[in-house]
C-alpha cells in the first residue's frame, strides 16, 4: 500500500503540482486547502506524514500543528512545514509546537520528496526495537532494562524506564502528555497530565547531565532530541 501524504496548502496550483509529484514518487496524496479540512483529514485518514503550509486561511498551519499534537490520534504523525524564506519566527514556532522539519519557499518538488522520504525513514527507524542505544554519555540497554550515564548505573523505576524508552524510540518527534499517558500508563481516557510532568521531573533528576536530551515543548508535551 502506498504511504498516504496529507498536503495542506491554500493555493490550488501548488496542491496540484505537489500532488502530481508525490503520485509520481509512489505516494498517495490527500489534498486539503485549509486548516479545518486538514485536521479532519488527519484524523480520518491517518496519513504517514503531513506537509503543512504555515499561511492558511482561518486556522493557520501553526495552530493546526498545535491541535494535531494535542490529539493522541494524530500526535505521532510526522509534520513537515512549508514556510516563507523570511519567516524565521514561523519556523521556530513550528518546531516548538512539534513540527519535525520545515522547507522554505520557494523550493523544488524534488527537495520536498527527499525530505519526506528522510522523515518517513527516521520515523520507521525510531519505532523499530533496538536492544542497545548510546547518546554520548547516556546508554540504554533495553534488554536488561538498564541505564547508565557517564558509566554510572542509574536506578529507574519500571515506569520511568518505559517513559524514557518510548521517548528515545520516537526521538525527534513530540509526544503529547495524553499520548504518553496512554502508551506508558495505559490510560484510555487521560485526565491528569501532572502524572507525566512529575515523572519527567524525577527522570531528569536521575539522569543528571543527560537530561538535556529531554526537551519540553511548551503547551504540548515532550521530545527526545534526535541527534544520536
Amino acid at each position: 500500500m502506498k504511504p498516504k501524504i496529507l498536503l495542506v496548502d491554500d493555493e490550488p496550483d501548488a496542491l496540484e503540482v505537489l500532488g502530481f509529484r508525490l503520485r509520481e514518487a509512489g505516494f498517495a496524496p490527500i489534498l486539503a486547502k485549509d486548516g479545518a479540512r486538514a485536521i479532519t483529514a488527519a484524523r480520518d485518514e491517518r496519513p504517514a506524514l503531513i506537509v503543512l503550509d504555515v499561511m492558511l486561511p482561518e486556522v493557520d498551519g501553526l495552530e493546526v500543528c498545535k491541535i494535531l499534537r494535542r490529539d493522541p490520534a494524530t500526535a505521532g504523525i510526522p509534520v513537515l512545514m512549508l514556510t516563507a524564506r523570511a519567516a524565521e519566527m514561523d519556523r521556530v514556532l513550528g518546531l516548538e509546537l512539534g513540527a519535525d522539519d520545515y522547507v522554505t519557499k520557494p523550493f523544488s518538488p524534488r527537495e520536498l520528496v527527499l525530505r519526506i522520504r528522510k522523515l518517513l525513514a527516521r520515523a520507521k527507524a525510531a519505532e523499530e526495537p533496538v536492544a542497545h542505544l548510546r547518546f554520548n554519555e547516556l546508554e540504554i540497554d533495553a534488554a536488561r532494562h538498564a541505564v547508565t550515564v557517564s558509566g554510572r548505573a542509574v536506578e529507574l523505576t519500571a515506569t520511568e524506564f518505559r517513559l524514557l524508552e518510548i521517548l528515545v524510540r520516537r526521538r525527534g518527534r513530540v509526544q503529547t502528555r495524553d499520548r504518553l499517558l496512554q502508551d506508558v500508563w495505559g490510560y484510555e481516557n487521560p485526565i491528569d497530565s501532572r502524572t507525566v510532568d512529575t515523572h519527567m521531573r524525577r527522570l531528569r533528576e536521575k539522569i543528571g547531565v543527560a537530561s538535556d536530551y529531554l526537551e519540553t515543548i511548551r503547551g504540548v508535551g515532550y521530545r527526545f532530541r534526535a541527534e544520536e
